[in-house]
């Protein structure tokens, strides 16, 4: 792409124009008046690691990842490895990559615990914010809409590996954890309020999932969804608000009204019919909430069943954001790049031995000098000059 063509395209691209996206009855509207369908992308495994794209069968928490890192180096390279891996993970050369592939829009999954730490609710760590505003400022840049996702909100909102809980949705049990869920939310809105490439605010990910208590925990998901919202509109009320069902953002029955004109609904579809009878439940629940539905999350198929899902959605009107941008080893993804030195030893290690006598771990665990490489070839691998792009996926997508 040349400079005149990369500015024209920045220039007309959505997320550059003045103003907030906006919904209107069953459709999401950009500033220039015109119905939105998104073309985005999730960016998993950077705030909030997941082990089964580290290829770890056992190990699948973001703290249980850490967990395994810091068994390998040791606690000071364990934190100067995330470190560097926040830094590197997603850079600006990854965002003007995901704009000039055709995409429109980032969906940004973050961990509460790394703004406000598990273990002192008193802090608040301004770096993490400060890292947020910063892709924010690069996907303005590359003219490209965000979504902020709480993936792991304090307690955990799910109850399973990818909520970084410790296998309970205690969110719904402790009133501190619902506390500071609010103030994130009400924080990271004052961080945002004034921010237009901001598309808008997506509450919880995936809550209650289908194996905990739905007759419990169910019910009392719209109760605190209101109560966020209301502690967002109290910094912002201008973004948008995307309301996830339950059970991995499939059911949708407990919301009987929308009580904020400016929400979407967000569902995600995985290993499921791609036609558009799979879509029968949402675009019911599309017409009686009289909102828009919003499809944040999807993939981890054969290019075919992605292509198949993605027509199926425009032709619905319905925007979408499928999952995820970069991945080690892997076709289902925009971006793979490869296993570092030494990983099968640190697959072997981190999935054998979880729950293991020290005496099993110490015999089992790579050496220091091979740990080391393993996890600065990963740091290296990781950035964009040294990944491949996945051209079945970019065209099951529809794009280039």
């Amino acid at each position: 792409m040349t400079a005149l063509s990369c500015l024209l395209s920045l220039l007309l691209s959505p997320a550059s124009a003045a103003g907030f996206v906006k919904a209107r009855g069953a459709e999401l509207i950009a500033p220039d008046g015109k119905p939105l369908i998104t073309k985005g992308i999730g960016l998993g495994n950077w705030l909030v690691p997941e082990g089964y794209m580290f290829h770890f069968e056992k190990v699948v928490a973001p703290r249980q990842i850490q967990e395994v890192f810091e068994e390998l180096v040791g606690p000071e390279e364990a934190r100067q490895f995330w470190e560097r891996w926040y830094d590197e993970y997603t850079a600006k050369e990854d965002l003007l990559r995901i704009r000039s592939l055709g995409f429109d829009l980032i969906r940004i999954p973050f961990n509460a615990k790394l703004l406000n730490p598990e273990e002192h609710p008193e802090l608040w760590d301004e770096r993490q914010l400060n890292r947020l505003e910063r892709t924010v400022d690069w996907a303005k840049e590359a003219g490209l809409w965000v979504v902020l996702d709480l993936h792991a909100a304090h307690g955990g909102q799910t109850g399973d590996n990818i909520d970084d809980s410790a296998g309970t949705p205690w969110l719904y049990e402790s009133e501190a954890s619902r506390a500071r869920t609010l103030e994130v939310w009400q924080r990271v809105a004052e961080r945002f309020k004034d921010e237009p490439a901001v598309l808008g605010y997506e509450l919880l990910n995936e809550p209650i999932a289908d194996h905990a208590d739905k007759k419990k925990y169910n019910p009392m998901l719209e109760p605190l969804y209101r109560d966020i919202v209301e502690a967002i509109r109290e910094a912002d009320q201008e973004h948008l608000i995307f309301l996830g069902g339950a059970q991995w953002n499939t059911e949708f029955s407990m919301f009987k009204s929308t009580f904020d004109p400016n929400t979407a609904y967000a569902f995600h579809r995985y290993w499921a019919d791609p036609s558009d009878a799979g879509l029968k439940t949402y675009l019911e629940t599309r017409a009686r909430l009289g909102a828009p539905m919003w499809m944040s999350e999807s993939g981890e198929n054969t290019d075919e069943w992605v292509a198949a899902f993605r027509t199926t959605l425009e032709k619905n009107g319905i925007g979408w954001a499928f999952w995820p941008y970069k991945k080690m080893d892997s076709t289902s993804s925009v971006v793979s790049f490869e296993r570092p030195p030494h990983w099968d030893k640190v697959i072997a290690y981190a999935d054998k031995l979880r729950g293991g006598t020290y005496e099993e771990k110490r015999k089992a665990r790579p050496t220091l000098q091979e740990s080391r490489e393993a996890l600065e070839g990963l740091l290296k691998n990781i950035r964009l000059e040294r990944c491949r792009t996945n051209e079945g996926y970019l065209k099951a997508l529809g794009l280039k």
